[in-house]
């Protein structure tokens, strides 16, 4: 097992000549799946539900494009559909290049609103664990807001065989609800039948799965305990003593040209540019400083769009959070974990007052315990973009011994903390 292919390197091949990707096993499995439901929707009139469940880099966005690129080569309809901005202008931008009809088969979860029941042979909805509660925003004319309704039972009208591909641990923003159990419940409620698939290969992270179950078990979402990484010869996990450590590492792996970026937790504000054009440096840790990444889809300038900041070079820099990350993957990923998660008595709790989003600021609509399990699927988004490594540096002093003491690696004839370098 080797890490994934970038995913975004084969997209447009993908969608517009032949299949760039190879499918194994559950991934097979599931675009089989789909194939085999369209069909029989087509001979049969009947209509049915395929759900995807799996964690970060086990194939679901490339099972998506495979299934997308196959039915556009047929002329059957089909669409795909986010609830990332980032996600969806990046594949418009990569997939669609050149191409009007491409681009228009990238949407967004909101766009279903109006259309007619079984209107598309399939809808793909990948990142469906960001599907909102409700379509409405505060765009939404008066007509349609009287006639809205759930937001996933919009998605699941629009087509013959709408498929969710999503990870229950990557839910980190109040009001997204796509996880498999309610999806399962919507579904079941208007008598759809329901397939699902279980991913269990890992391709990101240097396709270890022990390092994703020790992200898990180091944050607490997965009933286990965090445990000391040793190494396992397929992934690089190491600790920063400080940010600039941290970003000198990956400025190495850049200019050697592979892939880099640096992720924060949302512990500092977020400002505007000035008007001068510049970027402020929000992200402020001792006499260190950066830039969040872009807030709007506009560079700022040589700073790229919040949608292209995974993506182009340019991106590196600037400190991207998880709403900007999700979705995708770089070879080396830079996390730096903020008051907002912070080691007492041996393990990791979370400081809701640390947390900046305004989306958090209520009790009344998001609880400790909602906050909670959403600060810590954030740290496991960001943990787990990288296909050969992770370097990571903790703002509190404790949490980083405490970090210090879980990441040893084997050199020689010891065990030892090993530092960047």
């Amino acid at each position: 097992m080797r890490p994934s292919r970038h995913l975004l390197t084969y997209a447009a091949q993908e969608l517009k000549e032949r299949s760039h990707f190879t499918l194994l096993d559950e991934q097979r499995v599931a675009y089989e799946l789909v194939l085999h439901a369209v069909e029989r929707s087509r001979r049969g009139d009947h209509k049915s539900v395929v759900v995807v469940a799996g964690g970060p880099g086990s194939g679901k966005s490339v099972i998506a494009l495979s299934l997308l690129g196959e039915f556009a080569r047929q002329g059957r309809p089909a669409l795909h559909a986010t609830g990332s901005r980032s996600f969806t202008e990046t594949l418009r931008r990569y997939a669609g290049k050149g191409s009007t009809r491409i681009k228009s088969m990238f949407k967004y979860f909101n766009s279903f609103m109006t259309y007619d029941r079984n209107g598309i042979d399939v809808l793909i909805c990948d990142e469906a664990h960001r599907i909102r509660e409700t379509s409405v925003n505060r765009w939404t004319s008066k007509d349609k807001r009287q006639e809205a309704r759930a937001q996933i039972e919009e998605l699941l009208s629009a087509a013959r065989v709408p498929v969710f591909l999503l990870d229950d641990h990557q839910v980190v923003r109040p009001g997204e609800q796509g996880n498999v159990e309610v999806i399962t419940a919507h579904a079941r409620a208007m008598n759809l039948e329901v397939n699902l698939v279980s991913l269990h290969d890992q391709f990101r992270c240097g396709g270890s799965a022990a390092y994703e179950q020790w992200v898990l078990d180091l944050l607490g979402l997965d009933h286990g305990e965090a445990s000391v990484w040793t190494g396992d010869g397929r992934f690089d996990v190491r600790v920063a003593e400080t940010p600039a450590e941290l970003e000198a590492f990956l400025a190495a792996k850049q200019a050697r040209g592979e892939t880099s970026r640096m992720t924060a937790g949302y512990c500092w504000p977020w400002s505007d540019p000035r008007p001068d054009g510049t970027l402020v440096h929000d992200v402020r840790i001792g006499g260190w400083s950066r830039p969040w990444n872009v807030r709007s889809d506009r560079s700022v300038g040589e700073a790229p769009g919040s949608p292209f900041w995974a993506t182009d070079p340019n991106g590196f820099g600037q400190v991207g959070c998880v709403y900007t990350a999700q979705g995708f993957e770089y070879e080396w990923s830079g996390v730096i974990i903020g008051p907002d998660l912070v080691a007492r008595g041996g393990r990791l709790i979370t400081d809701r007052g640390a947390f900046k989003d305004p989306d958090f600021r209520s009790r009344k609509t998001v609880s400790d315990e909602t906050a909670d399990r959403l600060i810590r699927n954030t740290y496991k988004v960001l943990l787990t973009r990288g296909m050969r490594g992770t370097i990571i540096h903790a703002t509190d002093p404790a949490t980083r011994a405490y970090l210090a003491g879980l990441v040893r690696v084997r050199r020689g004839l010891e065990t030892v903390y090993e530092p960047v370098q």
